[in-house]
């Protein structure tokens, strides 16, 4: 059996040498967002010799994909499928490579609310055409009416979007409590623990007269990819949101092809808002049974 024990900053060196081998690189397996959602998912992981096993115990046992290079082991005679097991957030590659070396013992379903939604970093840096029309005008619209900075998400601003973020759980939890509640813990565990993140996590504050008006914090997924674990504005503000991503993307997205902006979990203003910034592709993930060996 495999020992497994929380997720900790402890094991991070360990898990990005596993995660640099891994060839698909969706958003819930960064350490930022493995450690982010560590303590409200409970999760936990097991280094087996080449790869890592996570599972999450809250609100139940459920395992997640195994990290690390997928494409060399003789996964039909891998001791830790052998007895069967049910698995969520599995990437797609991963999914066809099981299938493929398992026949017969897997079971494969696409789970769109798991999709990541995938686009174009100039495009979004740009907003060019009759796509981004209206993010362009509501751009423009924040530039002229609000007198505005930008700048880095640095330890000695980390309280005031701490503030901010209170702020923002306030006006909106009356909209799925349960959720958001989750999301601003979360939040709140990676703010406080910024600079123990070291370099892996980066971040941009836009403020308005001096307040922070907007904030969004970032990783990198690949050498070519980005990924925005979270990103918020004060309502009031019209525009913020088009006015953070654009600014964020030009100061921190050119040396990337790509930004993942995460899921949309089955929320159907989240996917309308998500669509709306015209996706390039997706990266699909799979709910997989895996049938014990006979």
């Amino acid at each position: 059996m495999m020992s497994f024990a929380p997720v900790s900053l402890g094991g991070r060196e360990e898990y990005l040498e596993r995660w640099a081998k891994c060839p698909v690189k969706t958003s819930d397996y960064s350490f930022g967002n493995i450690w982010g959602w560590a303590e409200e998912y409970g999760l936990e992981w097991g280094f087996s010799a080449t790869h890592v096993w996570i599972r999450q115990t809250r609100p139940r046992v459920v395992n997640w994909a195994p990290i690390g290079p997928w494409r060399t082991p003789d996964w039909a005679a891998c001791p830790v499928l052998a007895g069967g097991m049910e698995l969520t957030r599995v990437p797609e590659e991963l999914a066809e490579l099981w299938t493929t070396a398992m026949p017969g013992r897997v079971e494969a379903v696409e789970v769109r609310e798991h999709f990541d939604y995938v686009y174009s970093v100039p495009e979004l840096t740009a907003l060019r055409g009759n796509r981004f029309h209206k993010k362009k005008n509501l751009l423009n619209q924040f530039l002229k009416t609000y007198r505005h900075d930008f700048s880095d998400l640095t330890p000695d601003c980390v309280e005031a979007t701490l503030d901010m973020q209170r702020q923002w759980y306030t006006w909106r939890d009356s909209e799925d409590p349960g959720t958001l509640l989750a999301e601003n813990r979360a939040i709140t565990r990676v703010l406080q623990n910024w600079d123990r993140l070291g370099g892996g996590l980066f971040g941009g504050v836009l403020r308005v007269e001096g307040e922070v008006a907007a904030y969004t914090v970032a990783e990198a997924l690949s050498d070519e990819m980005l990924v925005i674990h979270f990103e918020k504005g004060r309502p009031e503000f019209k525009g913020v949101y088009q006015a953070v991503n654009q600014m964020f993307l030009a100061r921190y997205g050119q040396g990337f092809a790509l930004v993942n902006r995460e899921q949309d979990l089955g929320d159907e203003g989240l996917r309308k808002a998500k669509m709306s910034y015209n996706p390039v592709r997706f990266l699909k993930k799979f709910a997989v049974t895996v049938h014990p060996r006979e």
